[in-house]
């Protein structure tokens, strides 16, 4: 048996952590921002992952640049992120998340960044081409599926199962269930 060891590396932890960026970086779609505390002024809901992104204050200041003060401008914008190890906190490198491309941006920005106190360096972040629109799927056609299953009561009971769980109309479903129910005798 192959085991997957990666789900038991999630940090316990409310956030989305530079640790969860050590296989590469990462494409997010912002949902969200909320209000967070003092430290961390800002939790970024992330599309399809189950903890916030609480970026720190160079990072915030790298979003505004891009796409101004107001969360609101931020909701349907994607983010790539790393995990660069070179960030430091209290004076040792502890690693931290960093952005490198952006959407809504149309070529390279740069933004000054503190580095340590009274240094500065300039930070880039590259464009984020647009997400592909995914093709229209066709709705599914449960009967053509249930008539293509006959002799198959197995087969139309989990396909009863599918279209209720998708939500398909209750004169749907009972052609499936009198289907399956006939078979089966």
């Amino acid at each position: 048996m192959d085991l997957d060891m990666t789900e038991s590396l999630a940090p316990k932890s409310d956030q989305l952590d530079a640790v969860d960026l050590l296989g590469g970086p990462r494409t997010f779609l912002i949902e969200s921002v909320s209000k967070g505390n003092a430290e961390q002024p800002f939790n970024f809901h992330l599309a399809d992952f189950p903890r916030v992104w609480r970026p720190g204050k160079s990072m915030r200041r790298v979003i505004v640049a891009a796409w101004g003060g107001k969360t609101s401008a931020y909701v349907g914008q994607r983010v790539t992120l790393y995990c660069d190890p070179s960030v430091e906190f209290g004076g040792a490198a502890v690693g931290g998340s960093r952005i490198s491309h952006m959407s809504g941006i149309d070529k390279p920005l740069k933004v000054p960044l503190l580095i340590k106190k009274g240094r500065s360096a300039i930070f880039t972040v590259q464009p984020l081409p647009d997400a592909p629109t995914p093709a229209p799927t066709a709705p599914r056609d449960w009967r053509t599926e249930a008539a293509a299953l006959k002799g198959n009561v197995d087969g139309l009971r989990a396909l009863y199962m599918d279209a209720q769980a998708a939500g398909a109309e209750p004169d749907t479903l009972a052609h499936i269930k009198n289907q399956a129910q006939e078979q089966a005798k």
